[in-house]
């Protein structure tokens, strides 16, 4: 069995222990209890987020994405990519260091740039591969606009495709927005024409992240992994 039991988590993380068991709820429907994960969070720290850091939505999004990995993963702890016209940081969150992490982070980090999805990308990957890790791996991607460089972005998602790793795009801000034109686009590439198996999807928060239930985000955010698993499994991807 994957993942970290209720009792440690109760005992290292008490304030997640509802959203260890709304994530174990959304696993089991998706057949996905016992799946062994890796899970990364890549969080946007353009200059338009700010107000998602001032009012706690990019806290929460951690909080739910940790309690989300205690099922997949033992270590209790998940990569986290801070990223903007550059990487900002390449850090973690974990059971034991959760609560107010995402502030502690931001306040050492400096300006808040542009918005360059590939170089994200490139850091996760990256650490994926030092890690030695045989597991797959879910990557939920939060952003709350297009690239600065599309053509890289869709470069890179193409060319991980035969990676064990799972892209999850989750907007945030205003549904109707054109930025968020080019993250569809990327989550219908063709297969095989574009890429060997399709390994990302996007789904829309809204412009006030917190208000989507903890049981909707969770279902939101594996519900395009088991097919994805599947089909890279079938392709040799994921052993």
């Amino acid at each position: 069995m994957a993942g970290i039991s209720l009792s440690k988590v109760e005992e290292t993380a008490p304030a997640l222990v509802s959203l260890y068991k709304s994530a174990g709820a959304s696993l089991a429907e998706h057949g996905l209890s016992g799946q062994r994960a890796a899970v990364y969070l890549v969080v946007d720290y353009s200059g338009s987020m700010k107000p998602y850091y001032k009012d706690g939505s990019v806290q929460a999004l951690a909080d739910r994405v940790l309690g989300l990995s205690t099922h997949f993963d033992d270590d209790g702890t998940v990569p986290v990519v801070f990223f903007s016209t550059d990487i900002d940081a390449v850090t973690d969150i974990a059971l034991d260091n959760h609560q107010g992490r995402i502030e502690q982070i931001v306040a050492g980090l400096g300006h808040m740039g542009k918005t360059s999805y590939h170089l994200a990308m490139d850091a996760v990957i990256d650490h994926y591969l030092d890690s030695g890790s045989k597991d797959p791996a879910l990557v939920v991607f939060q952003t709350d606009g297009g690239p600065i460089n599309k053509l890289a972005a869709e470069r890179y998602l193409c060319k991980a495709a035969k990676l064990p790793l799972f892209w999850q795009f989750i907007g945030f801000g205003d549904a109707t927005s054109k930025q968020f034109d080019f993250l569809r686009k990327l989550d219908e590439l063709a297969v095989p024409g574009k890429r060997i198996v399709d390994n990302a999807g996007f789904f829309h928060a809204g412009a006030d992240p917190r208000r989507v239930s903890d049981r909707e985000l969770y279902d939101r955010l594996v519900a395009e992994f088991p097919q994805w698993l599947s089909a890279a499994r079938a392709r040799g991807i994921v052993g």
